[in-house]
């Protein structure tokens, strides 16, 4: 589902058009004002700008010359729409990078097909820039698992996020993937009473993101970080030429998403038959790998996400944490935990 942004400070006209933005199938985040608008495009990053023109606080050309600064929204959309009908501001408009402009009033299909349009047209210049950026891979071809995450590193869009933001949300349209630089993230989904369920742990490395590279699928999960986290991120359509033009590549990653659906049947065999000792500790052991990637090292991790991924009661986990650390399997400075005889822990019942 497309994501757009809407940016107009006159409340009736932005909760109308909101509604009809909605009712043809698109997500609408909305702004009163260009000050709103600008951090709310980079944190969001729609696939298009609707923008009004005189606004309090900071125009919409203004709004036009800050998004088109940062690499993260220069190629966004935007389409101006405003009372203004002199050439003179139709002429700056576009001068200034905008795709295209509507005057007020218009007519519902008058906005939905030029929305259409500039859609379509972005999505053909992601597919030009993609191919462009890869024949400008300096590597040459890719050819493994790791040449695709120097690939990743070298031209991907960094991103950061402070501990508990969320990467993205469920519903949300899947237009990149991620490889992590730095930190840990949890997938989660909500059951049917609205409870939080871990379905999977990500750290420094790892994939993030993964749905269909032939179907526009939205997320079927949220994702948030545990710690902070920076990312690297390519378009869906970048990483679908890269695997097209090179097999090896798609057969080692194929092997990376096996080995983590085994890892997901574990943890629901683990969950439905385990006892709560065995459970807390394979939880234990499981966060050890993604985190400290089997260094000793403190885990400082909420108890919270660990009774989440090990499926019961945070009360049972504290209970069994106590048990664990009298026994010298672990112990407990603060909040962290410190795995002291992983073995052992591999081998509770």
């Amino acid at each position: 589902m497309k994501k757009i942004l809407l940016v107009e400070d006159d409340t009736s006209l932005r909760e109308n058009v909101a509604e009809l933005l909605e009712l043809s199938g698109y997500t609408v985040c909305s702004a009163s004002n260009g000050k709103i608008a600008v951090p709310m495009a980079i944190k969001e990053r729609p696939d298009l700008v609707l923008c009004d023109i005189m606004m309090p606080e900071m125009d919409g050309y203004e709004v036009l010359e800050e998004l088109s600064t940062k690499e993260s929204t220069r190629y966004i959309p935007f389409i101006f729409i405003s009372a203004k009908t002199e050439r003179q501001d139709v002429r700056r408009g576009m001068n200034l990078g905008a795709d295209d402009y509507l005057t007020k009033p218009f007519e519902e299909e008058e906005l939905l097909g030029a929305i259409t349009c500039r859609l379509e047209k972005a999505e053909q210049m992601q597919a030009v820039l993609s191919n462009e950026s890869i024949n400008k891979n300096e590597e040459g071809e890719i050819r493994s698992l790791n040449e695709l995450k120097n690939f990743f590193d070298d031209h991907g869009q960094l991103l950061s996020y402070a501990k508990d933001d969320i990467i993205y949300n469920r519903g949300d349209h899947s237009n990149m993937v991620y490889l992590i630089l730095k930190g840990v993230i949890k997938s989660c989904a909500l059951d049917e009473e609205g409870k939080e369920l871990i379905t999977a742990i990500y750290s420094e490395d790892d994939f993030l993101g993964f749905t269909s590279l032939t179907d526009h699928l939205p997320y079927q999960e949220y994702a948030i970080a545990i710690e902070d986290v920076e990312l690297a991120g390519i378009s869906k359509e970048k990483v679908k030429a890269i695997l097209e033009d090179n097999k090896s590549v798609s057969l080692e990653l194929m092997d990376v998403i096996t080995d983590n659906l085994s890892d997901i049947k574990k943890q629901l065999l683990q969950m439905a038959y385990s006892s709560v000792r065995k459970k807390t500790a394979q939880t234990l052991l499981r966060f050890s790998r993604a985190i400290n990637k089997n260094k000793r090292g403190p885990l400082k991790i909420a108890r919270s996400d660990l009774a989440g991924v090990a499926g019961i009661a945070t009360e049972s986990l504290i209970r069994t944490l106590s048990d664990f650390k009298h026994e010298g399997l672990i112990a407990i400075e603060n909040r962290n935990i410190l795995v002291l005889e992983p073995e052992a822990l591999e081998q509770v019942h």
